[in-house]
């Protein structure tokens, strides 16, 4: 009796793993070349990724490019040579990161860009319109200026999508305040560390000529904020930034940083593996372009962000 009750688990459970998703058929494998995963908020649209492939029950296989076009290349070659059934680029620069989709394309699997963009059109992208956080970001501080003052602006990686666009989208606020001056602006490559650097250099070179700083991403804009802080400065200064990333969320209801964008890494990573899903089995995707909206985050509404 006791070998017929366990046998008769046993097919149930066979049964049962037979039921699951995927099973009877290959596992999906997805390959995901990441920009750098040196910065947080490239990190939370990985973890995003990881969660959703997990769910998904699918492989998913993570590689950094640490800010190297050339790098991204590579490993989406190596993506091809494994025979992956879809491919997710974070790209690095819109021209310089062209060749990966190029290639991904002529050997016929599936490529979505993920968060920023390349000249070379993939088969799907999931991201937000840089230019309206840029926007946002420069119209806030126009708001906090009331239209007149001198600004310093701190890029992202030059030639990056995120960086080219959230720059155009200032520019096209700036042009409606003529009292609003750009005294300077330079590449701190999304990081903390060289943004509070190039802060520095500007605290000796113009000092209380600055009345705001617009940084293309929080990493930078909390680099900014340190050096403004520990020059005793931050107090005449309006700091903005953009991404909404943990420590920026905290700085904003602190009182310390003026304003972030909030941009949805989850939805970003979460929704690249859904349509990398759909592409890879051949299924219809509504929409190849999917674009989620920024938000502004202040003082008033940062609790809703904070959950």
């Amino acid at each position: 009796m006791k070998v017929q009750t366990t046998l008769f688990y046993a097919v149930i459970l066979i049964a049962a793993a037979c039921n699951q998703p995927g099973s009877g058929e290959k596992k999906l494998k997805i390959g995901a070349s990441m920009l750098s995963l040196q910065s947080e908020f490239v990190v939370n649209v990985k973890d995003a990724m990881e969660a959703k492939a997990k769910e998904k029950n699918i492989e998913l296989i993570v590689n950094d490019a640490q800010r190297t076009a050339e790098k991204q290349v590579q490993q989406v070659e190596t993506f091809i040579a494994r025979n992956v059934d879809a491919i997710i680029l974070n790209p690095c620069e819109v021209e310089a990161s062209s060749p990966a989709v190029e290639k991904a394309k002529a050997a016929g699997i599936a490529i979505i860009n993920v968060n920023s963009e390349t000249a070379t059109q993939p088969d799907g992208f999931v991201g937000s319109k840089d230019e309206d956080s840029g926007q946002m970001a420069m119209e806030q501080i126009a708001k906090l200026l009331d239209g007149k003052g001198n600004i310093v602006i701190i890029d992202g990686y030059m030639g990056q999508a995120a960086q080219i666009k959230r720059a155009a989208g200032a520019r096209e606020v700036l042009n409606k305040y003529p009292d609003m001056k750009v005294l300077a602006e330079q590449t701190a490559e999304w990081d903390r560390a060289k943004g509070m650097s190039l802060m520095e250099n500007w605290i000796q070179s113009y000092g209380d000529k600055i009345n705001a700083v617009f940084a293309h991403n929080d990493e930078m804009g909390m680099g900014a904020l340190q050096a403004l802080e520990q020059a005793k400065m931050k107090d005449k200064v309006v700091v903005v930034s953009i991404d909404a990333i943990a420590d920026a969320l905290q700085a904003v209801k602190d009182g310390r940083l003026d304003a972030t964008v909030f941009q949805d890494a989850k939805g970003q990573g979460a929704g690249a593996v859904d349509m990398a899903i759909q592409l890879a089995q051949k299924q219809p995707v509504e929409k190849k372009e999917v674009f989620i909206p920024f938000q502004l985050v202040t003082k008033e509404n940062v609790d809703e962000f904070l959950k």
